[in-house]
């Protein structure tokens, strides 16, 4: 069946339909549901029973990029900075020389196991050096996985920024490949580059959005989503345009705004929850279908030996030399080696040498999409058996719930106080959103004039106003009262 513009939608929606309710009952059986996405895709591609045949690597990888954008940055806005801050250097050591290590380990392995040249060997250990979020936001959270000592937030901020830099080393090496002539000293210069534009342009954009959003008047409380939208997207195309990685731009953008008070915060976050969701399954039916089995059937052999030395080898080295200098517990080790899922984020970088024709770009894309599928086979319906194993893991009773996790599941608080605002207090003519609120505590009703107003982000305080506000302790009610009063 070839794509036209007239059943695109209804294959399109039948294809989300079908995801979506297999997607729902898969973890019964243990089967993670990136997987059934992906043969939900190769089934109805030309190989299998749908017979859609789509092989257009340029439209994949744009569909990847934007997909990208979307689950790298909800899964920013849901990272929590309390949590990550203990285990920052943890967590920036492993997605950038952990990376490092893992590629350069496992393109050695490949160079003396295939044909390949070592800087091809290379770059296909650099496609597959970095977990991916997609895979690990979405079985992490599938599973409800609770995890000792601040192993939950090590993994989430591996995932969510070894991206930029296994992407670094994709383009890299893949110019070394076209370009026989350079060598390994003359990448330093790109690498530094994209790295340093691409943190302080994430910064720079997170501070810039935070006043947008907070500062300009939309009427409609839907528009804002949409606004973030926007400035998302600004902040990777205009971060990439300046020779930074935009996908760390955006990365730490979103972690910055996901911890600051923004207007209508929780719509905000509930919206891209979504997208973030149907961005995996889009990414990976578009892959499912770039996929032609036939042509992978060759290279099972060597693809699974590739992967193995990967998932029990190559990963391993780059986590335990990552956390050599870091106090930390053997078991947690084994287990960081073991969360090493690969998804959709190196087939994406796989489409690459495609585009730019390099001799074995085909060879690379099978043995990349074999090693994907395998990793979240293997690796992706262990993680709680072997989270038991090892015993880091939780009773699900004792899973901390964070402050992204309260205003997303709108958890019942414990006592309810009412608040006078006096004429002289701080809060008088400032919005609910410039206040230093505590996080924890939510100002569930206004009452202004015998009326009741329900409060957002933007809804200004007034003199005489009572507040009514949901908190758990008597130690939040205390900040809450300081919030309102004092500067």
């Amino acid at each position: 069946m070839q794509l036209t513009i007239e059943n695109i939608l209804l294959v399109g929606s039948l294809l989300l339909l079908i995801s979506v309710v297999v997607g729902k009952t898969s973890y019964k059986f243990g089967v993670p549901t990136l997987i059934l996405f992906l043969a939900i895709g190769m089934l109805a591609g030309s190989d299998g029973i749908g017979g859609i045949r789509f092989d257009n690597p340029k439209i994949a990888q744009l569909i990847g990029i934007v997909s990208l954008n979307f689950i790298l940055f909800s899964g920013g806005l849901d990272t929590n900075w309390s949590s990550i801050k203990p285990v920052l250097r943890e967590g920036i050591m492993l997605s950038t020389l952990g990376v490092l290590l893992t590629a350069v380990s496992l393109g050695t392995f490949v160079f003396y196991v295939t044909d390949f040249t070592i800087y091809e060997s290379l770059l296909l250990g650099s496609i597959v050096s970095s977990t991916d979020a997609a895979a690990v936001f979405s079985i992490l959270r599938s599973k409800n996985l609770a995890l000792k000592t601040n192993l939950r937030p090590t993994l989430e901020l591996e995932s969510g920024s070894n991206d930029p830099m296994a992407y670094v080393l994709t383009i890299a090496f893949l110019t070394l490949v076209i370009n026989q002539d350079q060598d390994l000293v003359s990448i330093i210069p790109m690498f530094l580059q994209q790295m340093i534009v691409g943190t302080a342009g994430g910064f720079g954009f997170g501070v810039a959005s935070k006043f947008i959003i907070n500062r300009i008047k939309l009427d409609f409380e839907g528009l804002y989503p949409v606004l973030v939208i926007a400035l998302m997207f600004m902040t990777f195309s205009a971060t990439d345009f300046v020779g930074g990685n935009g996908f760390l731009a955006i990365y730490i953008c979103a972690v910055y705004l996901g911890n600051q008070d923004i207007i209508h915060k929780k719509t905000i976050l509930k919206m891209f929850d979504g997208l973030a969701w149907l961005m995996q399954i889009v990414l990976f039916l578009t892959l499912g279908l770039l996929v032609f089995p036939s042509q992978i059937v060759p290279y099972i052999g060597i693809g699974m030996l590739i992967s193995l030395f990967l998932i029990f080898i190559a990963r391993p080295v780059g986590v335990f030399i990552s956390l050599v200098f870091f106090k930390m517990k053997l078991r947690r080790r084994f287990y960081i080696s073991w969360v090493g899922l690969r998804g959709a984020v190196p087939i994406v970088f796989a489409t690459y040498p495609l585009l730019a024709g390099i001799e074995k770009a085909n060879i690379i894309f099978s043995i990349v999409f074999f090693i994907s599928v395998t990793s979240i086979l293997i690796q992706g319906t262990t993680l709680s058996i072997l989270a038991k194993w090892l015993n880091v893991g939780l009773p699900e009773k004792s899973k901390i719930i964070n402050e992204v996790d309260q205003l997303l599941l709108e958890l019942p608080k414990s006592s309810l106080q009412e608040f006078s605002i006096s004429p002289d207090f701080f809060a008088v003519n400032k919005r609910i959103v410039d206040l230093n609120f505590p996080r924890s505590a939510f100002i569930i009703m206004i009452k202004r004039d015998n009326q009741f107003i329900r409060p957002g982000g933007s809804t200004e305080i007034k003199a005489g106003d009572t507040l009514m506000v949901l908190a758990d302790d008597q130690q939040e009610y205390i900040k809450v009262h300081e919030s309102l009063k004092y500067k």
